[in-house]
C-alpha cells in the first residue's frame, strides 16, 4: 500500500464545509492526514466489483421474494407487504447505497463484507472531505474514483425518469417534492440528509426539511409537513428500527405505500438488502463466487466473522477462529437479531492498521473511500481519502 502524508484541513476547514464532528470522543481527529495511492486499475476493479455486486443483489431479493424468506433474513413481519410492494412497483427507487470491501489493493482479491443499503452514512466525506483533501494538497480532482455528488443528482432525476436517459428530466419534472427528514440529535445524521437535500434541489426538486416526528403521515392523504404535501420522503431512518421500534409507522407507510400516495427513499426493499443474512443468500446463489466470502446461519469450521442481521458501526461482531473461539469481539445493541458467520477475508494493512474499501453505489459504482481501525471497525474509526497515481 502506498499512503502519502497528507496536509491536514484544520478544524475550521471541516466546519466551512460543514463537517462537524471532526473530532472523536477520545479527542482524536475524524479525519485521517493520509492519502490512500491506487492504481487505475485498482480503481476499475473496485467500480466493477461493485456493479456486478448490485446485480447480485437484485437477483437475490427476487429469490427471496419468490421463496418467501424474510423470516431466513430477519425481517420482521409488519414489513414484508411494504417490502414486495415497494419491489414489485418500479416507482420505488433505489437511490444510494455503500458496499464495505476487503481486499483490493496490492494484489489482494475484492470480497464483500456487507451491503449498507438502507441508510449508509460517510456520503459528506466521500462527496466533499476528500475531494477538498486532495485539492488542499495540490492534487487535481480528476484523480480520483469519485463522483458520488453528480451521480446522487442524476439519481435523484431517475426517480422521475424511472430509466438511464434523464435527458428530459425537465420535461417531465413539474414540482414534484421532497421531504428531507433525519432523527433530531444527530448532527452528522442531519449534515448528510442536508446535503442530500441540496443535490436534490440542484437536481430541480422542491424540497425541505424537517426532524422525523415532525413529517405529519396520513393513510389516505399522504405525506405533509408546514401545510405542503410532499411525494417523496426520504427518512435517514432504519427500517427495522421504524418496525420494532414504532409498529404503527410501520403499519401507517404500508397503507401509505398501497395508496400509492407517498414514495419512501429508500424504498422498504432495502431492507433486504440491509441484512447482514442476505450474505448466505448470495452464496447459496452464486457459490465459489469471487467477489463472496463462505457465509452460514452455523458456525463454519475456518476463521470467521460472527455478525448478526441487522447492526452498525461494529456493534455485535467477533472474530472467531476455527474451533468457534473469540479472537476479537464488540459489545452492543444488536445481538438479538439472528447471527451470521462469515469467511475471514484478507484485509488491506498497513503497520498493523486495518485499511477498509467502501464503495458508493447510485444506479451505478460512483464513490471510493477508506476507512481505518482495527480489526473490528468502530465509531471510532478514521476516514481516510484517496488518489489515482
Amino acid at each position: 500500500m502506498q499512503i502519502l502524508k497528507a496536509q491536514p484541513l484544520e478544524n475550521a476547514d471541516l466546519e466551512n464545509l460543514g463537517l462537524n464532528w471532526h473530532t472523536d470522543i477520545d479527542n482524536t481527529p475524524y479525519v485521517s492526514d493520509e492519502i490512500i495511492e491506487i492504481s487505475e486499475e485498482e480503481a476499475q476493479g473496485f467500480y466493477d466489483a461493485a456493479n456486478e455486486l448490485y446485480d447480485m443483489y437484485a437477483e437475490a431479493g427476487q429469490y427471496v421474494i419468490d421463496n418467501d424468506l424474510f423470516f431466513e433474513l430477519g425481517i420482521p413481519f409488519n414489513l414484508v407487504e411494504a417490502i414486495v410492494q415497494s419491489w414489485e412497483e418500479e416507482v420505488h427507487w433505489h437511490l444510494y447505497g455503500r458496499f464495505d470491501l476487503a481486499g483490493g489493493l496490492d494484489g489482494n482479491p475484492i470480497k464483500l463484507l456487507e451491503f449498507n443499503a438502507d441508510t449508509p452514512t460517510m456520503v459528506y466525506e466521500s462527496a466533499i472531505i476528500q475531494w477538498a483533501l486532495l485539492k488542499k494538497n495540490g492534487f487535481s480532482e480528476s484523480l480520483q474514483f469519485n463522483n458520488l455528488y453528480e451521480a446522487l443528482g442524476d439519481n435523484f432525476k431517475r426517480i422521475i425518469t424511472l430509466g438511464e436517459d434523464i435527458s428530459n428530466f425537465n420535461a417531465i419534472y413539474e414540482g414534484w417534492k421532497i421531504l428531507f427528514s433525519s432523527i433530531q440529535g444527530s448532527e452528522e445524521e442531519e449534515r448528510t440528509v442536508k446535503l442530500l437535500e441540496v443535490i436534490a434541489r440542484e437536481a430541480g426538486f422542491e424540497t425541505n426539511f424537517c426532524y422525523a416526528h415532525e413529517a405529519i403521515l396520513n393513510e389516505t392523504e399522504g405525506l405533509s409537513f408546514g401545510g405542503i404535501n410532499y411525494e417523496f420522503w426520504f427518512k435517514l431512518i432504519p427500517w427495522e428500527s421504524i418496525a420494532i421500534d414504532e409498529p404503527e409507522l410501520a403499519q401507517l407507510i404500508t397503507a401509505m405505500i398501497a395508496n400509492k400516495n407517498t414514495i419512501f427513499l429508500n424504498p422498504a426493499y432495502t431492507l433486504m438488502f440491509q441484512s447482514k443474512r442476505m450474505l448466505k443468500i448470495l452464496w447459496d446463489l452464486f457459490p465459489n463466487h469471487p467477489l463472496l466470502l463462505e457465509t452460514s446461519y452455523e458456525p463454519l469450521h475456518q476463521k470467521q466473522v460472527k455478525k448478526h442481521a441487522f447492526g452498525r458501526e461494529g456493534e455485535n461482531i467477533s472474530i472467531l477462529d476455527a474451533q468457534g473461539n473469540v479472537l476479537h469481539s464488540n459489545g452492543g445493541e444488536y445481538a438479538n437479531y439472528p447471527e451470521i458467520y462469515q469467511a475471514f477475508a484478507a484485509q488491506n494493512h498497513h503497520d498493523g492498521i486495518l485499511y477498509q474499501p467502501n464503495v458508493f453505489y447510485a444506479y451505478e459504482a460512483c464513490a471510493l473511500g477508506f476507512r481505518k481501525g482495527g480489526e473490528i471497525l468502530d465509531n471510532l474509526s478514521k476516514f481516510v481519502a484517496h488518489k489515482i497515481r
